[in-house]
């Protein structure tokens, strides 16, 4: 099982327009609700980076997740080293979310981010298209915020008060984050199909 499952998302020529296709439509979707439903969403998001019980099941996807991509991977020299760092991984996983209970929810959004770009850049890795860049681009944003959550996760809980104070703010960061996904998935469907023409970039 976690075999199919690191083979999914990690087998090297990851199609480029599925994966385009699959983020450009999640952007636009994710991003248009956010707007319509911005009144509820509000105290929701509010509550998001002290939320316990959210972190729990988030972070558990990720220890998961992690485990799955130690335990299938090709370690090498490492090898013998398998079974102990498995081990400590779920020992260490149990321990932060019992003992780190402050913003343990910013930090599993985080976790989840690094874990969720390495996928999206192997699928755009050596691909000739240029407009693939937008989706190095968001993976490497996804990689860098995911870090500064989990180091400094209050700065989730700063950046949601400072994006919810004014609804015309709100709304411009989330038609900003719908065009970006109509930008990924025209290129999907335009030029990243294998029999597509060269895109013009």
């Amino acid at each position: 099982m976690t075999r199919d499952f690191y083979e999914f998302l990690y087998r090297p020529g990851q199609e480029l327009q599925m994966v385009g296709i699959v983020i450009g439509i999640w952007l636009i979707v994710s991003h248009l609700i956010a707007v319509w439903k911005f009144d509820e969403l509000k105290p929701m998001l509010a509550k998001l980076p002290r939320n316990y019980n959210f972190g729990v099941v988030l972070f558990t996807v990720c220890m998961i997740w992690t485990l799955a991509v130690w335990s299938e991977m090709d370690l090498g020299e490492f090898h013998a080293a398998e079974k102990k760092v498995q081990v400590i991984l779920v020992v260490g996983g149990a321990l932060v979310a019992y003992f780190v209970r402050d913003f343990l929810a910013v930090r599993a959004i985080g976790f989840f981010l690094i874990l969720l770009a390495s996928p999206i850049l192997i699928s755009a890795f050596l691909e000739p298209p240029r407009t693939r860049l937008l989706l190095v681009i968001l993976a490497y944003a996804m990689v860098i915020k995911g870090m500064f959550w989990v180091g400094k996760p209050y700065l989730l809980r700063d950046q949601i008060a400072w994006a919810t104070a004014d609804k015309k703010r709100w709304q411009i960061a989330c038609g900003a984050g719908a065009v970006y996904g109509v930008l990924i998935l025209l290129c999907a469907v335009l030029f990243w199909d294998k029999e597509a023409a060269p895109d013009p970039f």
